[in-house]
């Protein structure tokens, strides 16, 4: 896979153990990870926690066949994408440039705004933190363009398909839907969970999301 990548013109960093892995990043800060869950010493969702507690960068896991459970479960840890073995190498170069355009047209798209305030949220788009109730809460590159893509038009319903087509940069709003849906729901536990604030990310049953101002 290293190799089918550098082809491709990537530079390529391999390692060999979950701590190797760990060690690397530290020491590299790659523009995004490529994640298997199968890793000797720490397993790929362990690594994903611990990077999650320090960075931001974007993290595709590496799943088995149609197991729907590991996906999820990456998702929830912290990973950006996933994408299911075996694979081939144009849908994996396909998919890790559509990562890194997206991230890249985010900051870019962004960087006009300086702020977007709400009563209890900041949001500061240049140094892509969000601090809730004076606390600032560490977001993922997903869950923070999420987050300014739908704060930006408040009250406005945007479709599942319009999320993945803007924010993963599935180009026909294709893809699979659910991912949408674990970001959503780590968005809420990060912003709203256990808060009292004038404000949501709700639901449109039947459509897809909003950012809310409640009365």
């Amino acid at each position: 896979m290293a190799t089918k990548l550098q082809a491709e013109g990537f530079d390529v960093v391999v390692a060999n153990s979950g701590e190797e892995g760990l060690d690397i990043i530290e020491s590299e800060m790659p523009d995004l990870l490529l994640l298997d869950l199968i890793l000797p010493g720490i397993d790929g969702l362990e690594v994903c926690r611990r990077l999650r507690r320090k960075h931001d960068l974007p993290i595709i896991m590496l799943t088995a066949k149609d197991d729907e459970i590991d996906a999820v479960i990456g998702l929830e840890v912290g990973a950006d994408d996933y994408i299911t073995k075996p694979f081939g190498t144009r849908e994996l170069v396909a998919r890790v440039r559509a990562m890194l355009r997206r991230v890249k047209i985010n900051r870019e798209h962004t960087e006009p705004l300086e702020h977007l305030t709400f009563a209890e949220l900041d949001i500061d788009i240049p140094k892509r933190t969000a601090t809730v109730q004076g606390e600032i809460v560490h977001l993922t590159p997903k869950e923070f363009g999420l987050l300014v893509y739908l704060a930006s038009r408040p009250n406005v319903v945007f479709t599942r398909e319009e999320i993945i087509r803007d924010i993963w940069g599935r180009a026909d709003g294709g893809g699979d839907l659910r991912t949408v849906d674990t970001h959503i729901k780590r968005l809420r536990r990060k912003i709203e969970e256990g808060r009292a604030v004038p404000w949501s990310i709700a639901t449109v049953w039947g459509v897809g999301y909003k950012f809310q101002m409640n009365d």
